[in-house]
């Protein structure tokens, strides 16, 4: 008999809109989540749609223990104040908690996080910066995202100079040196397609490459 692997549990620390976004979304997305914050205005905007909402402090170590903080599978750390940001951080990695995803403010702090042990760290002013400069550039961006200092992820709408052709007559791969790692066709994604899959006006195509390659594919969607 198999047994059904256990849902993650998500804690978010900090419900500012960065926090709640992340969340929310979580909570739409089907999974439970803890949402912690000092301000109380917050915690009660938000007690009705997760799962448990606190006002606590999470810089004391105490108190992440007794929210049973060490028995979630990902903590997101969302915490505007510096101090308390780090030392959240800090405690949840010391009690525990397998992956903790950070908000840094800047480059310096993200570089203060990783050596305190934060598993991921989100830029979120950056990131949100870089997607819309993106989409300015061109009508057939619909987002861009950088996995990691040479590798980036956009997702583009077919334009009319590649629709009705399959993925080999588009020479996105061959000329460019992208992946096509999924096409989204109305509300069906379709996870690394056929080579032989006509391209439809208005299809989405999720592009992956490195940030060089995908500079060069910019251009010229």
């Amino acid at each position: 008999m198999i047994k059904k692997q256990r849902e993650k549990q998500y804690a978010v620390f900090g419900l500012g809109r960065f926090g709640t976004s992340v969340a929310l979304t979580l909570n739409e997305l089907g999974y439970q989540v803890m949402g912690v914050d000092t301000d109380e205005d917050n915690v009660q905007r938000l007690a009705h749609e997760l799962t448990h909402v606190v006002t606590a402090d999470s810089s004391d170590e105490r108190t992440l223990r007794s929210l049973g903080a060490q028995n979630f599978d990902v903590a997101v750390v969302a915490i505007g104040d510096l101090e308390a940001n780090m030392l959240t951080t800090l405690l949840l990695k010391e009690i525990g908690v397998p992956v903790v995803v950070v908000k840094a403010i800047n480059q310096v702090h993200g570089k203060m996080l990783k050596k305190i042990g934060a598993d991921k760290i989100v830029y979120s002013e950056r990131d949100m910066g870089q997607r819309v400069a993106h989409n300015l550039i061109s009508n057939s961006i619909v987002d861009y995202i950088e996995l990691s200092d040479t590798i980036s992820l956009m997702s583009i709408t077919v334009p009319p100079s590649l629709a009705g052709k399959n993925l080999i007559e588009s020479n996105l791969r061959s000329r460019y040196n992208v992946n096509i790692v999924a096409i989204k066709h109305g509300s069906e994604t379709l996870v690394n397609p056929d080579p032989k899959m006509v391209l439809n006006l208005g299809d989405e195509m999720i592009i992956i490459g490195e940030h060089s390659n995908i500079k060069a594919l910019e251009e010229v969607v």
